[in-house]
């Protein structure tokens, strides 16, 4: 199985929305007992708590429920578990490599490296923005996971046919 990890700072906005959205396009695709997907966040401000309610309603506006999801702080077992861990910008990715161990690295990526449709490089903090803010994320995640299960189905039906 493929497991993903998305993080984010406090893992209550961006994270939990690439987890809910990509999981969605995991089942839509037939995918979801091959690759296994989670989120977590760089800092502990938010663990426990469930989404911010913003970024909830602007979702399911767009069919994702973010409502089961409950925001927890990375572990170092995390770099271990997961194959890919997918980071929304670089302040995550700075703080991921601080706790990394370095065997580990290559697994840290930006999310938005496997968009098709946006040039840029990291996914905005909706936590300091407004509803365009919020709808921005939520186009830069939809299209940032299409690339990311593309690339995973590619390598699932690679090793199936081998």
């Amino acid at each position: 199985m493929n497991k993903v990890l998305f993080v984010s700072t406090g893992n209550f906005c961006r994270s939990p929305s690439a987890e809910v959205v990509f999981r969605s396009m995991l089942d839509e695709a037939g995918l979801s007992q091959e690759v296994y997907a989670d989120s977590a966040g760089t800092h502990g401000s938010h663990v426990g708590e469930k989404p911010d309610a913003r970024v909830q309603a602007a979702a399911i506006k767009r069919g994702y429920d973010l409502s089961q999801v409950t925001a927890r702080q990375i572990t170092v077992k995390d770099f271990h578990d997961y194959d890919m861990i997918l980071v929304m910008d670089w302040e995550n990715m700075t703080a991921l490599r601080q706790i990394c161990p370095r065997k580990y690295h290559h697994k840290l990526m930006l999310l938005m490296r496997f968009s098709n449709e946006y040039e840029e490089a990291t996914v905005p903090n909706a936590a300091h923005g407004g509803p365009e803010t919020i709808s921005r994320v939520l186009d830069y995640v939809e299209d940032a996971c299409q690339g990311v299960l593309d690339i995973l189905r590619k390598r699932i039906t690679h090793y199936q046919a081998a």
